[in-house]
């Protein structure tokens, strides 16, 4: 079975569990969500799903988006100056950098930085129980020849 069939499945158990319908437009958000690897908010997931099923509200996404988040199958980032954005709670462990200028969304894993993290935390008396870094980054522009 693929990730994605996995994915359709998995979200659409939540959905049943939270009490809520599989409507046709739901079943067509819920493949189009299945399939996203990037972060989408919820006029571009319409967006793609209005491909395959014309006629699907905003609000049926975002009370969608509402119940798949409660039960904990999708996580929301609120990354700032940008809506919010939707990835899959199933993911690894990993950090964003947003872009500034594109709002385009970079994931990445430093161990490096993971166990810089975990050792300020214990000289502080602290573990990390979990945590969140978002970088806001701007793309480096070249360095002009002055000469």
């Amino acid at each position: 079975m693929s990730r994605t069939v996995k994915r359709a499945k998995r979200l659409t158990k939540a959905l049943r569990a939270a009490g809520v319908r599989i409507t046709r437009q739901r079943a067509a958000l819920l493949d189009v969500l299945a399939e996203a690897d990037d972060h989408p908010d919820a006029v571009e997931l319409q967006r793609r799903a209005e491909v395959e099923l014309p006629g699907i509200s905003l609000s049926t996404v975002y009370r969608t988006l509402t119940a798949l988040e409660e039960q904990g199958v999708i996580l929301r980032h609120q990354f700032e100056g940008h809506p919010a954005r939707f990835e899959h709670a199933e993911t690894e462990h990993h950090d964003h950098m947003i872009d500034v200028d594109s709002g385009e969304v970079v994931e990445f894993c430093s161990d490096r930085i993971e166990q810089i993290q975990a050792e300020i935390a214990a000289e502080l008396g602290y573990e990390i129980v979990r945590h969140r870094m978002e970088l806001y980054v701007r793309a480096k522009r070249p360095e002009r020849d002055v000469g």
